[in-house]
């Protein structure tokens, strides 16, 4: 009815912007750039498998430049900050593959490369964000905790799900459930309590928390049968699956500094 009454294109994010709530939710580029100019803190989550892969670096002891893709340029840009360009897992050597970061056995410079929350990372400053921290499942508790000490006590958290792509890296946004999983993990730890998610949580920011708890028991299966999970397990990655749904494993937050993302 709403969309009847306005000319078409007239409806603007001012409406979106879930104004009068610590803990904000949205998706992809366009959630990021309305949310971000207002949040203290940005949490970007992209579960299978941008800031799994991130999370499990930091495990590891890495520092993690994120790179909007692999193009001509990345390699160029790993050179330049003395880092390695991660690949393609079945090529071997470094890649996205979460699994194999957590395998590292010495401390890495790597360039993370992906069109979907590297490039939310690399964007988050543009928008105006101040403090840009990468979220998941495995660092939900830490990355909540970092985020409620930076945001101070009435500051304002945003989080923004990468989502997936339609028809390759330039289709747009498909909402992805393990994001919403995982930033509703996050807001879990954020707002424990039920009785005071209301009025922390905007709508948008509820309903992910909502649907994590609601899948908490059975985590893994909700993210393996999820499309992205289903794909993962096709290309034979069901260990990154099983990685990205191990839920508060570490304690290690990872948060943008300059460039790159280092143990918080």
């Amino acid at each position: 009815m709403v969309a009847e009454l306005q000319a078409p294109g007239a409806r603007g994010a001012e409406w979106c912007t879930q104004d009068g709530y610590a803990y904000r939710f949205d998706w992809g580029p366009n959630g990021l750039r309305t949310l971000a100019p207002l949040a203290d803190v940005v949490v970007i989550v992209d579960v299978l498998r941008f800031t799994t892969a991130v999370c499990a670096a930091i495990e590891s002891d890495c520092t993690v430049f994120p790179y909007r893709w692999a193009d001509d340029g990345a390699e160029a840009y790993a050179a330049e900050r003395t880092a390695q360009l991660a690949g393609r897992r079945e090529h071997g050597g470094l890649s996205l593959s979460p699994t194999d970061l957590l395998a590292l056995d010495a401390p890495t410079r790597v360039v993370l490369p992906s069109p979907n929350g590297s490039a939310l990372a690399f964007a988050a400053r543009d928008h105006g964000a101040t403090h840009v921290l990468a979220g998941c499942v495995r660092n939900a508790t830490a990355t909540a905790r970092l985020a409620r000490r930076l945001a101070g006590r009435d500051g304002v958290i945003a989080l923004i799900a990468a989502g997936e792509r339609w028809h390759g890296t330039t289709g747009p946004i498909r909402p992805a459930v393990e994001d919403l999983l995982g930033a509703g993990a996050v807001l879990a730890s954020l707002d424990p309590c039920a009785a005071v998610a209301a009025p922390c949580c905007s709508p948008e920011a509820a309903a992910a928390r909502a649907a994590f708890i609601g899948a908490r028991p059975l985590l893994h299966d909700a993210i393996a049968r999820s499309g992205s999970g289903r794909e993962l397990i096709s290309w034979g990655c069901d260990d990154d699956v099983l990685a990205a749904a191990a839920y508060d494993v570490t304690d290690r937050a990872a948060r943008l500094v300059d460039d790159a993302f280092v143990r918080a």
